[in-house]
């Protein structure tokens, strides 16, 4: 047994998460003043979700916007993730990926009112954090552990986040205005040099847990699913094969995979023609969610897959973790 096998079920650990992102995220994002009025598709997606899940006796986390959690046409939905018994994770108040400029004094309200609104729709208060767009700061950590959490999990370790804002502001409509702000979406090709296992964030004497966002060891290249559908556009063969062998390069380097689904993995253009423009959404949901379920079932014959917080708790054990400082 390796180091990094977990002694009940003799396979190396791993994690799962959702980012629950929902239509008027997207949107805004995109620059679709259509956001404004919050269109939401989770009566649809969380019972698809939750049913692959549920399949496969998966038990993972969800990062939940508090946006969405403060509307009542929600909870129905977020009440079945948390029955389920995922664990709830916070992905901020209103999803702007530009929290790295964001005072102490905003941080504080976007995590408090987050908090709050969540803890009311799921009856879960979080301990987990991910950023919208993988935005991070040393004002967000310091935020962070004073609020309690056990853990970050922002860091995509990747040199391909320009190029992903590059195709973003190519199909958006943004002013100059908002293009500063979303200067940093996605990260920036610094931020493939981070570690890809897990570490401790560390800003002066303020440490929090990093659980990094798995990209393809030695290459740096996203595995999270999204990047796998953008690959069936291309050939389905193409997207499996290059999955199963992101998960055997990280056996290969002891890497416990962190892999993260989003909404969009489960829905077809037909579902939001909204969201037609996102790489994938040519895609039939019957293609995606069949995708889903052979990536899963990989990660599943692999490795014991936890929720986020569970690996964190496990993670946090372990002496002689590396500390990197956040990105400004």
């Amino acid at each position: 047994m390796t180091q990094l096998q977990h002694a009940q079920s003799g396979k190396p650990l791993a994690n799962l998460s959702v980012d629950l992102d929902n239509e008027w995220a997207y949107l805004k994002t995109h620059g679709d003043p259509a956001w404004e009025s919050y269109p939401s598709y989770l009566d649809v997606v969380v019972p698809r979700i939750l049913d692959v899940l549920a399949c496969r006796k998966l038990l993972i986390t969800v990062f939940v916007v508090g946006q969405d959690a403060a509307l009542e046409y929600n909870h129905s939905a977020l009440a079945k993730i948390a029955d389920a018994g995922h664990e709830i994770g916070n992905h901020s108040l209103r999803h702007e990926p530009w929290l790295h400029l964001f005072s102490e004094h905003d941080l504080e309200n976007e995590l408090a009112e987050a908090e709050k609104y969540i803890q009311l729709a799921t009856n879960k208060r979080p301990i987990g954090f991910r950023g919208p767009g993988y935005s991070q700061s040393p004002t967000l950590l310091q935020v962070l552990v004073r609020r309690g959490y056990a853990y970050d999990a922002s860091s995509l370790p990747s040199f391909i986040g320009p190029l992903a804002r590059a195709y973003y502001f190519a199909t958006g409509k943004f002013n100059d205005e908002q293009r500063e702000r979303l200067n940093r979406l996605f990260g920036s090709w610094k931020d493939g040099f981070r570690p890809v296992k897990p570490y401790n964030l560390r800003f002066g004497d303020v440490s929090l847990l990093e659980m990094p966002v798995t990209t393809f060891p030695v290459f740096r290249v996203p595995i999270h699913l999204s990047y796998v559908m953008y690959l069936a556009g291309f050939s389905t063969l193409l997207a499996k094969t290059y999955f199963s062998a992101a998960l055997q390069a990280c056996k290969l380097f002891n890497v416990e995979p962190s892999i993260l689904l989003h909404p969009l993995d489960f829905l077809g253009g037909e579902d939001v023609p909204r969201l037609q423009f996102f790489p994938s959404m040519q895609l039939k949901k019957e293609q995606k969610v069949a995708l889903v379920e052979y990536c899963l079932d990989c990660l599943i014959r692999n490795f014991d897959v936890r929720t986020v917080g569970e690996h964190a708790a496990i993670v946090a054990t372990r002496e002689n973790l590396p500390e990197v400082e956040p990105g400004n």
